[in-house]
């Protein structure tokens, strides 16, 4: 008896130990080490709410004490609501503001006296010398980055985020599927040594009668070069923004992908997403073929225009519309991928909720 009563002890006196934060040095994306309490019992998050909640699963939201909403609520109102709905206390998470709009408040940061702030790279320069606020009232700030959307970016960010919320093993699973996927799509685009389609890619927010981002280093514009496309923007826009029409008609895309959301201002903007009906993105995804000149672009004569979900991208979770883009590109070497499937499947295996609706689509579905 003494004995079970001893090993019960010591297993509970193990439990609260491990449940303790204890410092660690964290190497952040930028190559900072920055000193932190592990698992963080305080989080003020800047950006990635889902993919902390994927790495760090459902409790890691216990922790979060501060959120930049308009990052999740105002950009995935559909996302929002679904999670929301799931688990209505997310609602009860203090809003710090967002640093695009310039409203991000490091004094209501200050407020919720964190143990940590996680912040985007983009967050992170676009607040400057207001971080050194931050970290001279003893906050540790901590910057990951998917929107560089590069492999060796990606892992570093998702094994961070597994030691800050104590789920290590589950980030190293996770970044090692995602980098296995990525390297079996490279591998198997080198091998076959095929000529790299011309690619153009646009945010389709505006509709077909403007046009929007394009996107050269980061985000599409990245996936498209790591999927083995030849990127028509990359000579004339470095991050993103708007290309002259004229160049893309002079470019002669061979496939081309229109990104967009569940939502937007313009009424024939790219609709596809969480709730949205396939039938619906077609018909969006079409509508940008009838622009002046597209008709007679290879990609347009070839049925070869592809929308893509906005929310899929700069996330771990774009390991699968990774394997869309390439399938787009070499449909004849991934025949037998279910990218839209993946993404699913995804959520099933590391989130809360699933989201129904349209998430990739071709103009020929």
């Amino acid at each position: 008896m003494k004995k079970k009563l001893f090993a019960a002890l010591v297993g509970a006196l193990c439990y609260v130990m491990n449940a303790v934060a204890a410092p660690q040095v964290i190497e952040d994306v930028l190559g900072r080490q920055v000193t932190v309490d592990v698992p963080a019992k305080r989080v003020v998050l800047g950006f990635y709410a889902e993919d902390y909640m994927a790495i760090g699963s459902e409790k890691a939201f216990d922790h979060v004490v501060g959120l930049s909403l308009d990052t999740w609520k105002g950009w995935r109102p559909a996302s929002w609501s679904l999670y929301t709905q799931h688990r209505p206390s997310l609602k009860q998470i203090p809003d710090v503001g967002e640093v695009e709009a310039q409203t991000f408040s490091i004094e209501k940061v200050l407020s919720l006296n964190p143990s940590v702030v996680v912040l985007a790279d983009w967050q992170f320069k676009g607040l400057g010398a207001d971080v050194d606020v931050l970290e001279s009232a003893g906050i540790p700030v901590v910057v990951v980055d998917y929107n560089a959307q590069t492999l060796a970016r990606h892992v570093n960010s998702t094994l961070i985020i597994g030691t800050l919320t104590g789920e290590d093993a589950r980030a190293q699973k996770m970044a090692k599927d995602y980098e296995n996927s990525i390297t079996y799509l490279q591998n198997t685009i080198a091998k076959a040594g095929l000529p790299k389609p011309r690619t153009y890619v646009e945010f389709g927010n505006k509709g077909p009668n403007e046009y929007s981002f394009t996107y050269g280093k980061n985000m599409w514009g990245a996936m498209i070069s790591a999927a083995g496309g030849d990127n028509i923007a990359a000579p004339f826009v470095e991050w993103w923004g708007p290309i002259n029409p004229e160049q893309v008609l002079a470019s002669r895309p061979e496939v081309i992908f229109i990104a967009g959301t569940e939502s937007s201002k313009q009424p024939d903007a790219m609709l596809i997403g969480q709730g949205i009906d396939r039938k619906e993105s077609v018909e969006r995804l079409t509508g940008f073929t009838t622009r002046s000149g597209w008709d007679s672009l290879p990609a347009v004569e070839n049925k070869r225009v592809f929308g893509i979900y906005q929310g899929a991208s700069r996330t771990i979770m774009d390991g699968s519309m990774m394997q869309y883009l390439a399938k787009a590109l070499y449909p004849q070497l991934f025949a037998d991928l279910k990218p839209e499937q993946n993404y699913l499947n995804f959520y099933k295996q590391y989130l809360p909720v699933i989201p129904q609706g349209t998430f990739a689509v071709q103009m020929t579905d």
